[in-house]
């Protein structure tokens, strides 16, 4: 099992600490932020709400008043994750988490989206070169590095995570006080710095620098609470994380709990805080969580579920279900 939890680590840092980069000294170039205009952020709160259909018909408007703009194309990505991080989830080991599946029909349409993305920020990059297009770059890559660990694909994904480091690094040194690139950074420190000794080894000959844990802790909290678009993600990573690897459930429960507090109709973040209470042994606590998903509408949970143009699809709702059925049969 250590194996396994050592391969899944590996994929999980490519996906999850892929955007990050080493901090550059600053520059003498002004600190550019990230722009999110209200209707972008409409699509970020439609998905963490549990509407990822919603928030992609969002993302679609924000593409057709802004074509040339990447940011809408990344939403429409970032949505049809979630969607396909839903449909792989699977309890293993007392967990629920998204295990390694095969490809989906419907991959081959989210990586031309991404490369779309890529694209469109590298075009604006010809024009005048900011922080928040490099970050806008470095998150389509992002985007594609994800589904190919989920894939197993962990050449392809190792390229992809290359240009995204590449794209993050200017970025940060563009803009040093850039928190969703700090987020990332933080994800990046905690991973490498968590893997066994084996896989660290590896990853010394394949180039990725080191990390450490503590100062990553710190980082992905400046992103939780100053990130503009990977708050909320790295909020739900960290916690996942601290459960999987570490064992630090109560610290995991704490930094999860807000996720639900915010967004009380997200089937995923409701799964995740009954696991964690499973974990602490408690199991009332744990029952709350699961009859929640239980009773959530359609609507609410289909959103977040597999994407409607994959093979394996039904509904979120069905799913989600299914899986807190599971662990509630496993508490009786």
């Amino acid at each position: 099992m250590k194996i396994a939890r050592d391969k899944l680590l590996f994929r999980v840092l490519m996906a999850g600490g892929i955007v990050a980069a080493m901090l550059w000294p600053g520059s003498s170039v002004r600190a550019q932020g990230i722009n999110v205009p209200p209707d972008a952020h409409a699509a970020l709160e439609k998905l963490y709400g549990g509407d990822a259909d919603g928030a992609v018909a969002t993302a679609r408007d924000f593409q057709k008043a802004h074509p040339d703009h990447p940011l809408g194309l990344l939403l429409e990505g970032e949505a049809l994750w979630w969607k396909r991080y839903c449909s792989a989830l699977e309890i293993k080991y007392g967990m629920v988490e998204s295990w390694p599946h095969t490809k989906d029909p419907g991959d081959e349409a989210y990586f031309a989206l991404a490369d779309r993305a890529i694209q469109l920020a590298q075009a604006e990059l010809g024009k005048s070169e900011t922080a928040e297009m490099h970050f806008y770059a470095g998150m389509g890559n992002a985007l594609k590095v994800r589904v190919l660990g989920l894939r197993n694909e962990n050449r392809a994904a190792a390229r992809a995570a290359v240009a995204a480091r590449t794209e993050m690094m200017r970025a940060l040194e563009l803009d040093p006080q850039m928190a969703d690139a700090t987020a990332a950074l933080g994800l990046y420190n905690y991973y490498v710095d968590t893997l066994s000794p084996v896989v660290k080894f590896l990853r010394f000959f394949m180039g990725i620098p080191g990390g450490s844990k503590e100062l990553g802790v710190q980082q992905m909290k400046t992103g939780m609470e100053h990130g503009v678009i990977l708050n909320v993600d790295v909020r739900f990573i960290s916690a996942r994380a601290l459960r999987q690897y570490d064992e630090k459930y109560q610290e995991a429960l704490e930094i999860a709990e807000p996720l639900v507090a915010r967004y009380p109709q997200n089937p995923l973040f409701l799964l995740l805080l009954g696991n964690l209470n499973m974990e602490l042994g408690r199991k009332a606590k744990a029952d709350e969580y699961f009859n929640a998903v239980l009773k959530l509408p359609e609507a609410a949970s289909a959103g977040s579920g597999c994407c409607s143009r994959c093979a394996n699809c039904g509904s979120c709702a069905a799913h989600t279900r299914n899986l807190a059925q599971e662990f509630l049969d496993s508490i009786r």
